[in-house]
């Protein structure tokens, strides 16, 4: 079992067109507090960032915001955190996510989301750390992932081992579960001509 304490959850700062999503990021906050997991995230008030971190302060759960300084004029920060770190640049901000994290989760999100979940899982490919990884895919949003890391192994491009890094969930009952029972996955082999 895989000894979780605080959560990365990286997310939409708005809300998306489907209030259920909305619906998966309240439920999670709150799943993170009753089981006195930390959240850590984004920073951010607004859209899944803010539901997520509102639901688990209401419950009564401890939430780490990291932002960077020069989103403070673009994303309003939220106020009420048990603490908000601010550093100098995104790659800072993502740095100390992962280094106060014990595993990592993905809810919907646009461009910076996908591209937080694409970095993290590599960092796991590349043995520079061995914690979990997953989406947590209630209403099918990341779908299309999936396909896409299917069409990656079968061109060659992914092996069948780093695609399985990344964990599917389809509810937010499950996770906490799935994430305490995966096992750490050793970095990837590395490649000799002959996988050329």
């Amino acid at each position: 079992m895989v000894r979780i304490a605080a959560v990365c959850v990286y997310c939409g700062s708005s809300s998306g067109h489907d209030p259920r999503h909305t619906d998966t990021a309240l439920r999670l906050g709150q799943r993170l507090a009753s089981e006195g997991v930390e959240l850590v995230y984004g920073g951010g008030a607004g859209g899944l960032m803010g539901a997520v971190a509102d639901a688990a302060l209401a419950a009564g759960g401890r939430v780490v915001g990291v932002l960077p300084r020069g989103l403070f004029d673009r994303e309003v920060p939220h106020t009420g955190l048990t603490a908000l770190h601010e550093v100098a640049s995104m790659h800072e901000r993502k740095q100390l996510m992962v280094d106060l994290a014990d595993a990592f989760v993905a809810l919907p999100g646009g461009l910076g989301t996908i591209e937080e979940l694409a970095e993290v899982l590599t960092w796991a490919q590349l043995g520079i750390h061995r914690r979990p990884v997953a989406v947590l895919d209630e209403t099918g949003y990341w779908g299309p992932l999936a396909d896409l890391l299917d069409r990656a192994v079968d061109e060659g491009f992914v092996r069948p081992a780093n695609r399985d890094r990344l964990l599917w969930v389809d509810r937010v009952d499950d996770l906490l579960d799935v994430l305490r029972a995966a096992s750490p996955a050793a970095p990837e082999a590395r490649l000799t001509p002959e996988d050329l």
